[in-house]
């Protein structure tokens, strides 16, 4: 079946995964998971300087974990440092959306074409896990929006990070935690109408089945076409279209 790669952080991190805020967490890695969240889910927005005192002032933190904080977030690619600005939310032109996706298309689409070679019973256990809570997370109305984005969020990260581990490629999995953009995968599914969600999940049924079946080709298809329509809701969303 070939060797198997580890659900670690850097598959996590692409889909906006990684570590959550939460109490006790040391001040380096709350800075940053906080941070982090916030350009993920745009309360920080493309262009928005960050200001050290005053992200330190909210978190309750000095400015010395910020620092540390806004260093990693720039090795991620979120942040970017202007001169006579300093740090700032890095901003896409639509090329740069257009480039991100077709390399992501590409890469995930090999996954999965690997994946239909390789997967075990536990990796496809594990994509219908996150198949059944996307369909959980849809449904939930006692949620505002931004929650319950969180959720399908996540939901959606575990599909894909389980067709990943089952592709059983280490560099793959690596590469694609730098081809993944989290803000514009949280952006594509927090716009996402109802209809777009259930046809979003409707290709995860589909990659899944033709993962299990052994069907490489028709697997790398399906994928491909699932990434290229969020690619398409970001590009509506940046033309200003409806």
């Amino acid at each position: 079946m070939g060797a198997k790669v580890e659900n670690g952080n850097g598959v996590a991190a692409a889909y906006g995964g990684g570590p959550m805020p939460e109490e006790g967490m040391a001040a380096p890695v709350l800075a940053y998971s906080s941070v982090r969240a916030w350009i993920v889910e745009g309360r920080l927005r493309p262009g928005e300087r960050l200001i050290e005192a005053k992200i330190a002032a909210e978190l309750h933190l000095s400015r010395t974990p910020v620092r540390e904080a806004v260093r990693m977030l720039a090795a991620d690619g979120l942040v970017v440092t202007e001169r006579n600005r300093g740090a700032v939310v890095r901003s896409l032109a639509r090329q740069d959306v257009l480039d991100l996706y077709e390399l992501r298309a590409r890469l995930e689409s090999y996954a999965s074409e690997l994946a239909a070679s390789r997967a075990t019973e536990d990796d496809i256990e594990a994509i219908d896990d996150g198949i059944r809570d996307f369909a959980k997370a849809m449904r939930r109305r006692d949620l505002d929006h931004l929650e319950r984005t969180r959720l399908i969020g996540e939901a959606n990260r575990r599909v894909h990070a389980a067709i990943i581990v089952a592709s059983g490629h280490t560099r793959l999995a690596h590469l694609l935690s730098s081809a993944v953009d989290a803000p514009l995968v949280f952006e594509a599914l927090h716009e996402f109408s109802n209809k777009e969600l259930d046809r979003s999940n409707l290709f995860h049924q589909l990659i899944r089945d033709t993962i299990a079946k052994g069907e490489p080709v028709r697997a790398a298809q399906l994928m491909h076409e699932h990434i290229m329509l969020g690619r398409d809701r970001i590009l509506r969303n940046l033309d200003g279209d409806e």
